[in-house]
């Protein structure tokens, strides 16, 4: 079984918490127009940016005490956010006088767990649940030992733990057939993680063709199968009755069960997702697959927690009646009712992910982007306000004296100002430096605007064209409340 996953909605724990933004206002005490006044339209795609070069003025001298960003006490109301459209028509730029930012390095892996390894240069973990099923596969495994091999005694617990490793090992090649076939198709994994009941193969993107996703899903299985092929010749020249026989009949019975629960037709499991490539090529739509497989996976996770015990109960599994006690029916009620959550869980997961990228393509740097106007490190806050009503923009860029943009002025910064110490208060001091990753480009969208806003985590970004010419600011609220709109309109 593995999961698609990575390019989801902004996660606060991506990076700065997001704050209620609120845009440039300009002080009542220096002649500028009233903060309530100031536009509330930034310009359409195409005219964020404001043509203005700032002209050096005079900063009055400070007094003592100087505020600083933190001041949490604002008396301006954060101003709402408003859809990047204006009605001037008019384009203009601020020479950025720079190439193309060089896109962010990727962040490190999340963990998941103890690392283990790095095949095929992914991150391969195990998580903290592992070891609670290894111990319960040691205390089980070793039961059913001890009446077909009495004579090992104690030592039949290190024969288990023996077991339950090979068994996670063989899941960890389930896995990494899936990941071979997403590299073979450029398809990026996060990571594999061994959990609680099997393995996560964390894709970060899905299949472009429901061929590729038919593949993707069935070669975990495939591999299973071969694996209890393999194991049970490997049964054939060893003694039915010794711990070598014992174990590789287990492996090959496990290796058999994973292949032919994966196959079962519902999300998530891998048989599902076969399934959703089958739909899809009918339909030519992801969407109508998702949602067939999803509830299948649904009625498939009601069939096992009722039918699961049942079976138990009746022998199908090797047991029978005259053999059950109540902590057998218990156990067996349990694992029925855990494993029916996760596949629940797992296609409601399935349902909001397909959701998610059906959304995506609405997300649009160019869209959201809010009008900025350039100001000169050493500009009084309370000017530069001014300017930015003037203007109509929501943003402040600080630029050097050649129009070179150099940080960013946090929206959260100029609330926590009180108006009558902004003329006293540098821009500079309340911006943020620029690194690469915070240059953005205006043709990014979607999925890929996304991973650029995680690869660094800001409240505010550069969007420039591709010319090196400043379009705007992007503040990371603006995608957040967008996200959340679109996500909110039914497929």
């Amino acid at each position: 079984m593995d999961v698609s996953g990575g390019s989801g909605q902004p996660r606060s724990d991506d990076g700065e918490p997001t704050e209620r933004p609120a845009g440039p206002t300009a002080p009542t005490n220096d002649g500028g127009p009233d903060p309530t006044d100031a536009p509330t339209a930034p310009p359409r795609a195409g005219t964020p940016a404001d043509t203005g070069k700032p002209e050096p003025e005079p900063k009055p001298e400070p007094p003592a005490e100087t505020p600083t960003p933190e001041n949490k006490n604002p008396k301006t109301p954060p101003e709402p956010p408003t859809s990047a459209t204006d009605d001037t028509g008019e384009r203009g730029h601020a020479h950025a006088g720079m190439a193309k930012g060089r896109p962010p390095q990727r962040p490190r892996e999340p963990g998941g767990g103890l690392l283990m390894g790095r095949p095929f240069g992914v991150p391969v973990y195990v998580a903290p649940s592992w070891f609670i099923v290894a111990a319960l596969i040691t205390w089980v495994f070793g039961g059913q030992l001890d009446r077909v091999l009495p004579e090992l005694g104690a030592a039949r617990y290190l024969v288990s733990l023996f077991f339950a490793i090979a068994f996670y090992a063989s899941v960890l090649v389930h896995e990494l057939a899936h990941t071979v076939a997403a590299i073979r198709f450029k398809l990026p994994v996060r990571r594999i993680q061994l959990q609680f009941f099997g393995g996560v193969s964390e894709i970060e993107k899905e299949a472009e063709t429901p061929g590729r996703e038919f593949v993707l899903a069935f070669v975990g299985p495939l591999l299973s199968l071969v694996l209890s092929g393999l194991f049970y010749l490997a049964m054939q020249p060893v003694e039915p009755g010794t711990v070598p026989g014992v174990l590789l009949a287990g492996l090959m019975v496990s290796n058999l069960i994973v292949a032919i629960f994966n196959l079962l037709p519902g999300l998530p499991l891998d048989g599902g997702r076969m399934l959703r490539a089958v739909v899809w090529k009918i339909t030519g739509r992801p969407m109508s697959g998702t949602v067939a497989a999803a509830w299948v996976g649904r009625a498939l996770a009601v069939a096992v927690l009722i039918g699961l015990p049942l079976l138990n109960y009746s022998g199908a599994f090797g047991g029978g009646t005259e053999d059950a006690n109540g902590m057998d029916a218990l156990t067996d009620g349990l694992l029925a009712a855990v494993l029916a959550a996760i596949i629940w869980t797992g296609a409601g997961n399935s349902l909001r992910m397909a959701r998610l990228r059906e959304h995506l393509p609405e997300l649009r740097a160019r869209t959201l982007t809010r009008r900025a106007v350039p100001v000169e490190t050493g500009t009084p806050l309370s000017e530069a306000l001014r300017r930015a009503n003037a203007a109509g923009a929501r943003a402040l860029v600080v630029v050097d004296a050649d129009g070179n943009p150099l940080s960013l002025v946090r929206e959260a910064a100029i609330v926590g100002v009180p108006e009558h110490r902004r003329p006293w208060v540098a821009v500079s001091g309340l911006a943020q430096d620029l690194t690469d990753g915070m240059r953005v480009s205006a043709e990014l969208a979607g999925e890929d605007l996304l991973d650029v806003l995680r690869a660094t985590p800001a409240t505010e970004y550069l969007v420039v064209e591709d010319t090196g010419e400043i379009y705007g600011v992007l503040s990371a609220a603006d995608v957040e409340r967008a996200f959340v709109r679109a996500m909110a309109r039914p497929s």
